[in-house]
């Protein structure tokens, strides 16, 4: 068998894989690289959908002080159901041409200055006059909260009104848990305000966090609630306020 000699020393300034020192170079360059091409997927990634594409935009903010959602609106389904059953609809509508009946009692929301009304799938734009004058006072309150600070003007989302019990029905068939038999969403008194997913109307480069609108808003509802206008109960697991009006 032929022997060979050893194998030749490498050059200085060329590779050598079989040194440690150099293993953690290709380690290292590995590990770049790899890196680099992760980058550009979390480019632009803010984690908050209220920030504009521009570059110049900058971030303003609503002063207030930040506080506990949950303790402060945890007003029991009960006690909403119980006022919502006295002052709203004498009954809940069967289905949504029951609904239609009752119109003559109802007033319908549409999207406004201060708020969007959602693409409704389980529920109708409809609520008893009290509430939809609840409504657009706490529309106004946010708007001028907003333009008394310099803030720019944003419009918050209603995702849910009047729900018949058909809709209820279809809700617990598609698996929300959070869907209940006795629902206040069924007398017309009550309406649930998303707390993420804010418009922005301004046309400027400014913009506030979505966590800051949250604040916005929340305070907002916590004022009408000290003055015995409303309950509140925050929905964690829906992303709303749950509001029911209590006159």
């Amino acid at each position: 068998m032929k022997a060979y000699g050893k194998l030749p020393t490498p050059r200085s300034g060329v590779f050598n894989p079989t040194k440690t020192s150099n293993v953690k170079q290709l380690i290292h360059i590995i590990v770049l690289v790899l890196l680099s091409l992760l980058m550009p997927s979390c480019a632009g990634k803010t984690g908050d959908s209220s920030r504009p594409a521009d570059a110049e935009a900058r971030m303003v903010s609503y002063p207030g002080r930040t506080f506990s959602y949950k303790q402060k609106f945890n007003d029991l389904q009960s006690t909403q159901l119980a006022t919502a059953s006295r002052i709203g609809l004498p009954h809940p509508p069967k289905d949504r041409a029951d609904a239609a009946r009752m119109r003559k009692q109802l007033v319908e929301v549409k999207s406004c200055d201060n708020y969007v009304v959602d693409e409704l799938t389980h529920s109708v734009p409809y609520l008893v006059p009290s509430a939809k004058r609840e409504l657009d006072a706490i529309g106004a309150e946010w708007a001028d909260i907003l333009r008394r600070n310099n803030l720019p003007h944003y419009r918050f989302r209603v995702t849910s009104i009047l729900r018949t019990q058909e809709d209820i029905r279809q809700l617990q068939r598609s698996g929300n848990i959070n869907s209940v038999t006795q629902s206040c969403h069924c007398y017309g008194t009550t309406f649930d305000l998303a707390y993420f997913g804010f418009e922005k109307v301004t046309p400027t480069n400014d913009y506030m966090h979505e966590d800051n609108l949250k604040l916005v808003l929340g305070q907002v509802l916590l004022n009408h609630r000290r003055s015995g206008d409303i309950y509140v109960k925050y929905e964690a697991k829906q992303s709303c306020f749950h509001v029911t009006v209590r006159h």
